[in-house]
This record gives structure tokens, sequence and C-alpha cells, in this order.
């Protein structure tokens, strides 16, 4: 990491090594962003992943959640999360074509799909409160009220990732996205 002291993963100890391990059974690896959040605060590293976990309970598919993950990286120019999320995104289906359209908020081939980007785009890059008519719009796409509250809490957890990245810039350790 080239902006907070590198944590190594074999030096990690107690909660930190068990939450690494953790991750290097869910993914086959401890991804960089991730060795520095849990190797300067565990407790948020286990929040985060607690989180995950939710959200992947919750009633948003993989791609829904995945679109949700392009659209706001993309918004707040995470390069770490693009590159993490593309990979991501093409394991859940998605053509490297489909990618960048989710990622610029504009997926024409899929109503429901087109309606979630523009959502989650308009949330993180309007201030104040969003207009009745775009949360209208997003739930007159088929998102019912749990999906509304579920979107946000996804949008949540992709910007807390964007944001540490924007702040540590990480080496990417995924394949770079175009």
């Amino acid at each position: 990491m080239s902006r907070l002291a590198d944590i190594r993963e074999q030096d990690a100890t107690g909660k930190t090594a068990d939450l690494f391990a953790a991750m290097r059974k869910m993914m086959g690896k401890v991804p960089n962003t991730y060795l520095a959040i849990g190797g300067h605060a565990p407790e948020v590293m286990a929040q985060a992943l607690q989180h995950n976990a939710m959200l992947h309970k919750s009633s948003l598919s993989k791609r829904e959640q995945e679109a949700i993950n392009l659209a706001v990286s993309e918004a707040t120019g995470c390069d770490y999360c693009l590159a993490a999320h593309t990979m991501m995104a093409k394991m859940a289906g998605y053509t490297p074509e489909q990618v960048k359209a989710l990622r610029r908020g504009d997926y024409p081939e899929d109503a429901h799909l087109d309606a979630l980007v523009k959502f989650v785009q308009k949330v993180v890059s309007t201030r104040n409160t969003l207009p009745e008519a775009d949360v209208s719009a997003f739930r007159n796409a088929g998102f019912n009220d749990q999906q509304v509250i579920e979107t946000l809490s996804a949008v949540s957890a992709i910007l807390f990732t964007n944001m540490v990245n924007r702040v540590i810039d990480p080496v990417i350790d995924f394949p770079k996205a175009e």
C-alpha cells in the first residue's frame, strides 16, 4: 500500500489472522484493500465482511449486486473496485460490453437493471433529498420497498471500499478494468 504501512498476510495474528484466513477461504486470496482494512482495523473488516454476508442473503440477485458495485465504483472513480467488480461481474454472467454499459449507468437491454444503475448513480451523485420521481421510477421498474433499502445497503458497502481505496491507493491485484 502506498499511503498506509504495508501489512503482510503472513505477519497477521489474532483476529486479523482469523479474518484473513476467512477471506482467503472465501476468495482464494486476501485482496490488498482487505489487507489494509484488516491489518489496521480488524473490527472494521469484520463489520464489512458481515455486511457483505448479509447482502448475499438479501433479495437482490448477484447480478443486481454487481450492477450496483460497477455503477457506484464508476461514479466515484474507484479504479480498484472497478477492476475487482469487473471480474466478479463477468463471473456473474455479464459480457465485457454489458459491464461497460452498467458502468455508464445505461443498460437499455434490460429495463429493470437499467433502472437500478440509474437509481444508484443518482443516489451517489446528487445532494439533498432524492426527488420522489427518482424513487418512483425505481419502484415502477419492479423494485419493492425492501429492495429499495437493500439497494441502499449495497451502495453503502461499495462506497466504503471505494473510499478506502481512493484514500490508500492500493496496488490493484485484479485484472485492470478496461
